[in-house]
C-alpha cells in the first residue's frame, strides 16, 4: 500500500509511506507558509520516487487540532489531489502522529501529547501506550497548560511551558509530522480500523469576525 500523507496543523509536512515504511518526506519549521510549500513538496516527492499521483493507493491528511489557516491549506490540498487522482481520502488526528512515536518510547502506560495553540494555551490529548501502540483516552482538547493532568508530555507544548508541563527529553520541540501520521494510518487501515473524515478539528472560534454595518458620517 502506497500512501501520500500530509499535515499542516503546525508546520507543513508531507511523506510517502509504502507498506508502513517512510520512503520520502518533507517538513518545514515555518508555520506560516503552508500553502506556498506544500504542493511543490508533493510534486518533488513523487518525482523523486518516480511515480505519478494515480500510482498512489490513498491520501491521508491531518485534521488537527490546529489554527484555521494552516489546517485549511493541508485539507484543501488533500481533497483536491484525492479528487483529481480519484483516490480514497482519510483523516487522522494530527496529535496521533506524535503519539505514534511517543508510544514506542513509553512502551506501556499513560502520557500526554501537547502542541502550541497560542493564546497561552495548548492543544492536547491523553493516550495509553499498549506494547508500543497508542490508544486515545481523552481529547483532543484545548486549554491552559496548568489544567493538564500530571503525566509525561510529548510535543512542542511541553517545550513552550516547561514550568507547567513535564516534558520528555528529546520530545519537547516535536511538531506533528506527515511521516508518523502516514505510518499510523497504514497500521490502522491494515487492522481494519476506521479512520476519520476530513472535517477539521478547530476546537475554538475563529479570530476573524464579519465587519459590522458602517457608521454614518455626521456633519
Amino acid at each position: 500500500m502506497l500512501i501520500l500523507s500530509l499535515d499542516t496543523s503546525a508546520a507543513a509536512s508531507a511523506a510517502l509511506v509504502r507498506d508502513g515504511v517512510v520512503t520520502g518526506s518533507f517538513a518545514t519549521e515555518d508555520t506560516r507558509s503552508h500553502a506556498e510549500v506544500l504542493a511543490p513538496a508533493v510534486a518533488d516527492l513523487l518525482a523523486a520516487a518516480g511515480i505519478d499521483g494515480v500510482d498512489l493507493d490513498a491520501i491521508v491528511v491531518g485534521v488537527g487540532p490546529g489554527p484555521f489557516t494552516g489546517l485549511r491549506a493541508g485539507l484543501a490540498t488533500a481533497r483536491t489531489l484525492a479528487f483529481v487522482w480519484d483516490l480514497p481520502l482519510h483523516g487522522v488526528m494530527s496529535l496521533d502522529s506524535i503519539a505514534e512515536d511517543a508510544a514506542v518510547r513509553v512502551g506501556s502506560g499513560e502520557f500526554l501529547v501537547a502542541t502550541d495553540a497560542r493564546r497561552q494555551e495548548v492543544y492536547w490529548a491523553r493516550y495509553r501506550a499498549d506494547v508500543g501502540r497508542p490508544e486515545l483516552v481523552e481529547g483532543p482538547l484545548v486549554g491552559p497548560p496548568a489544567s493538564l493532568p500530571p503525566l509525561p508530555v510529548y510535543g512542542k507544548g511541553a517545550g513552550l511551558y516547561p514550568d507547567s508541563l513535564a516534558g520528555v527529553e528529546g520530545f519537547t520541540e516535536v511538531h506533528p509530522s506527515a511521516a508518523a501520521l502516514g505510518c499510523s494510518a497504514y497500521r490502522r487501515l491494515c487492522a481494519g480500523l476506521d479512520l476519520l473524515d476530513t472535517a477539521p478539528l478547530y476546537l475554538r472560534e475563529s479570530d476573524a469576525r464579519v465587519p459590522g454595518p458602517r457608521k454614518r458620517a455626521t456633519a
